[in-house]
């Protein structure tokens, strides 16, 4: 089984996904990573030198790669993976597969992306948490459409990555 977490950046999917594969004893695999591997540069130096569209085309090649092997993992994904080319079908086709959605309040993705905002090139520019707000509010706007499309929606709001972690287990039938 692969489970692929989808979800606005600050979701929780890195965090949750690694508990999920120690859960599940199978590997995590994080996709920003899988790209600065294939590319050996960081995720904002591929945005910076290439642009969002080459970094888009990247990320849509190496999901399509990694979802066509055999193996189990649980694999994080970015915020704006779904969003882009036909990456969401993907997902929600590829054989034995469940696609996640960890769905949090823009106030709560607020509260944990603007501290780390100089790490993400996307947000990078945005001075205020006002500021912060709104552009979370408009893009989680445009990508809701997506993101509900999962096979599993799960709130990712307070609870620990362990306790979002178990009720993925229990309502994905994972045990």
């Amino acid at each position: 089984m692969k489970i692929v977490l989808i979800g606005y950046m600050g979701s929780g999917k890195t965090s949750v996904g690694k508990v999920l594969a120690e859960e599940l004893k199978i590997p995590f695999r994080d996709l920003d990573t899988e790209i600065e591997m294939v590319e050996s540069k960081s995720i904002p130096e591929i945005f910076q030198e290439k642009g969002e569209i080459y970094f888009r085309k990247l990320e849509n090649r190496t999901v399509k790669d990694l979802l066509s092997h055999d193996n189990d993992f649980v694999l994080a994904t970015g915020g704006g993976t779904p969003c882009y080319a036909n990456s969401l079908s993907i997902m929600l086709d590829a054989p034995n597969t469940l696609t996640v959605y960890l769905k949090a309040p823009i106030s709560v993705l607020g509260n944990r992306l603007f501290l780390e905002r100089e790490k993400r090139p996307l947000i990078s520019h945005l001075e205020s948490r006002e500021a912060l707000i709104e552009f979370i509010g408009i893009h989680l706007f445009e990508r809701s459409h997506f993101y509900n499309q999962a096979g599993l929606v799960i709130d990712a709001n307070a609870d620990s990555p362990e306790e979002i972690a178990q009720r993925i287990i229990e309502r994905g039938g994972l045990h």
